[in-house]
């Protein structure tokens, strides 16, 4: 393919993506409510467990409540739409896939998206945890009114991060068996690829504090640590089944 045509067929494949993160924004927007009634209750059940003090959330401005709904929105639309980007996704970074490799892609995007709805189902149910040890700081009888945006910002954020580095090492075994990622390449790239998790964990938790970015830089390390192995043990398995006469040097093939 042209570099044109690679440039055509990536803004089909936004498009459609797009498309369907739209589709189930529409969703997104119908059950607003109780979306951030879900995403705001650890605010509103830690604010019940404290004496003297007070925590909510505050609409700074007046189209605060609209931007947030929006955002809300796109949120539950990226969710409901994971099968359809990540296949899309998948489908551009291997391009002409041959009939093995398609089967992969299948199984890709099987493993995928059920990992990532699991990220981020981690990272919800973590949430409330975090939000009370962030917010046990607030001395008594103090107010501790959240902004909206800032609040439910840190929030999808930290869910969305989740979700894609539970992503990580589906990416790296999957690129691994089609022959493009071999596990010696990892393992050699360990260091570059652990500044890169802490740098895209400290990118994906807006808050000063390093535990936010610690508590989702040690599940990636540890992932990639996990698709190494696994790509180790297929290499393996594939150099086992490889025929002996492969491995005779050129100058002795040639002799041959």
């Amino acid at each position: 393919m042209t570099l044109a045509e690679h440039l055509r067929e990536l803004r089909n494949r936004v498009v459609i993506s797009a498309l369907a993160v739209i589709a189930g924004a529409v969703v997104g927007w119908l059950f607003y409510e109780q979306v951030l009634q879900a995403l705001t209750r650890p605010l509103y059940e830690l604010a019940s467990q404290r004496h003297g003090g007070v925590v909510n959330i505050n609409f700074s401005g007046m189209t605060d409540a609209f931007s947030i709904q929006l955002n809300v929105s796109l949120f539950v639309g990226l969710i409901l739409a994971s099968p359809i980007w990540l296949s899309q996704i998948w489908g551009f970074v291997v391009p002409g896939l041959t009939k093995k490799e398609k089967r992969i892609a299948r199984l890709f995007v099987v493993a995928a998206v059920p990992l990532f709805v699991a990220g981020c189902a981690v990272a919800f149910f973590t949430i409330p945890r975090m939000v009370a040890v962030l917010l046990s700081f607030t001395p008594p009888g103090a107010y501790n009114l959240q902004q909206a945006t800032d609040y439910l910002n840190f929030v999808l954020r930290f869910i969305v991060a989740f979700g894609c580095a539970f992503l990580l090492p589906v990416f790296m075994v999957a690129l691994n068996l089609v022959g493009v990622l071999p596990a010696k390449a990892m393992l050699r790239a360990w260091r570059p690829a652990v500044m890169i998790i802490f740098v895209f964990a400290a990118v994906m938790t807006p808050t000063p504090d390093p535990w936010s970015m610690f508590i989702l830089a040690g599940p990636m390390c540890v992932l990639f640590f996990a698709a190494v192995g696994v790509s180790t043990l297929l290499d393996r398995r594939a150099d086992a089944s490889r025929p002996d006469w492969l491995d005779v040097p050129d100058d002795q093939a040639s002799a041959m």
